[in-house]
């Protein structure tokens, strides 16, 4: 199996074969991304980085298209939904909320925790299983829920 960057950088060749610019520009953004974390951390990347990267990305392009609703702005949401399109394209598939919910479970019951003091030791077992698979913020707010915030 090939890793997220590759699989970028192979269908921006295909985007420039096929003409299709907007897909292209998207890649590019990404792949951009990329390039950035290596030069500024001096790293290989490996796909959890990725992830992290794409599910960042996707996070700011849902934050604009709200933005941009609230001001009307049709044009750029359009624009902003095509990236995003792109972005979620190379995220691992989202897992179900039953599952979500029996994993959160477990780590509760694996860590002991009973109060929302324990969050902490929660969220630090689950990030690793869940990154790029379910919004964080969500996996959070089910965490507190169970926890008696």
């Amino acid at each position: 199996m090939t890793d997220i960057k590759t699989q970028i950088s192979d269908d921006i060749k295909e985007a420039m074969r096929q003409k299709d610019k907007e897909r292209l520009a998207a890649l590019r953004l990404i792949l951009a991304s990329f390039k950035q974390k290596e030069i500024d951390e001096r790293i290989e990347l490996k796909d959890e980085h990725s992830i992290a990267i794409l599910n960042k990305m996707a996070k700011q392009h849902r934050d604009s298209i709200e933005q941009f609703g609230k001001a009307n702005r049709d044009d750029l949401i359009k624009k902003e939904q095509q990236e995003l399109d792109v972005i979620e394209s190379y995220l691992p598939k989202k897992m179900p909320s039953e599952k979500i919910d029996l994993l959160i479970e477990e780590v509760i019951s694996e860590t002991g925790a009973s109060s929302p003091k324990d969050m902490g030791k929660v969220m630090g077992l689950l990030k690793g299983k869940l990154q790029g698979r379910a919004d964080m913020s969500e996996v959070s707010k089910l965490i507190k829920d169970k926890l008696g915030n």
